[in-house]
């Protein structure tokens, strides 16, 4: 439960809308896993806003605003953000949208994370202990390991082991509605709107994303197409996870879990500084975007009256072989294409 001053500084968070440029990938077709569920499981809700009206109206059919989220953050994935959210003349308000919009599917996503990482410390206490894995537990390291792109035998070579429990981590909420916001305009962008991109990520193969209004002469990319903003997000996380421009940024969260110290956006916020050309200037636009809009507070929320997924899914086999064929390019966009569209 959150303390009164939390929620009266939740009820305030305000910030500077921000551009700036991005990263790779490939296409991908996502829609909601079918899920191993137990009677007291319940997938959450997909919803299909057609206009920020509705999602207020659900917003208030589930008593969810920033007043209210002590009482837990009700699960939901949205489809497609609406198309008219550049329409809301309020910053603040519009802001307020975003926020509340991609929480849930933040929480959910990361909390996916935290489940693959429980099982492998499960798993590899189990056999440090001289315990026979299953196959089920062999089968389940495997397709970790294959999401997460490590070799290996994370059995019995210790430095496996430590690249791939690096890998597997959640990314604290607030650095990453920090990076949707100023990569996708709070939402507004014409690749958010048409896209489903809100992490501004690329592919190479032509006729399969959106093409920039400014991309330089001779340039082949696009920017990527989604059919879901959860998919936006889920590859956006495996990006973070995987990319070897974000070793720092493991490497600074591993640190961090070994000295028992939360996880803060604004801490992890330096090892991202490869996803734009702005570098140290983009570092201190999402510090800014955390400070201003008191993002940190949402490290203490938590799901309301849900129960995760048992096994959570790996990115589709598509999305995977084009990260990989994709790994050893560090490819970002300027910022004025961004802002162009």
């Amino acid at each position: 439960m959150l303390k009164p001053t939390t929620l009266i500084i939740l009820a305030v968070m305000l910030g500077s809308i921000c551009l700036s440029g991005c990263q790779r990938e490939e296409p991908s077709s996502w829609t909601p896993p079918a899920r191993q569920t137990s009677r007291h499981q319940q997938p959450a809700p997909v919803l299909y806003p057609d206009s920020h009206q509705d999602l207020e109206s659900y917003f208030a059919n589930k008593d969810y605003d920033w007043e209210t989220l002590g009482k837990g953050v009700p699960p939901f994935i949205i489809k497609t953000l609406p198309s008219d959210l550049h329409r809301v003349r309020r910053t603040a308000e519009r802001k307020r949208i975003f926020f509340l919009s991609l929480l849930p599917m933040v929480l959910i996503a990361d909390g996916e994370i935290a489940d693959q990482r429980r099982t492998l410390q499960g798993i590899f206490r189990a056999y440090d202990e001289g315990l026979d894995l299953t196959n089920q537990q062999l089968d389940r390291l495997g397709a970790i390991q294959k999401e997460y792109e490590v070799q290996g035998d994370p059995l019995n070579n210790r430095h496996v082991r430590r690249d791939l429990l690096r890998r597997v981590d959640i990314i604290p909420a607030s650095l990453v509605l920090a990076q949707a916001a100023t990569e996708s305009a709070y939402g507004t962008s014409r690749f958010a709107r048409r896209a489903n991109n809100l992490f501004g990520e690329w592919t190479f193969i032509p006729g399969t994303g959106l093409v920039p209004k400014n991309r330089p002469e001779g340039a082949s990319y696009e920017v990527r197409r989604f059919d879901s903003v959860y998919d936006s997000l889920r590859s956006y996380l495996n990006n973070i996870n995987t990319h070897p421009a974000y070793q720092a940024f493991r490497a600074k969260r591993a640190a961090l879990r070994a000295m028992g110290e939360p996880l803060r956006g604004v801490d992890l916020a330096e090892g991202l500084k490869l996803y734009s050309t702005r570098r140290q200037a983009y570092v201190r636009e999402l510090r800014s975007i955390i400070r201003h809009n008191r993002l940190s507070l949402l490290s203490d929320m938590s799901l309301r009256n849900w129960e995760r997924p048992l096994q959570s899914e790996p990115l589709p086999e598509t999305e995977l072989r084009s990260v990989r064929r994709l790994s050893s390019r560090r490819l970002q966009m300027n910022r004025e294409e961004t802002t162009a569209d």
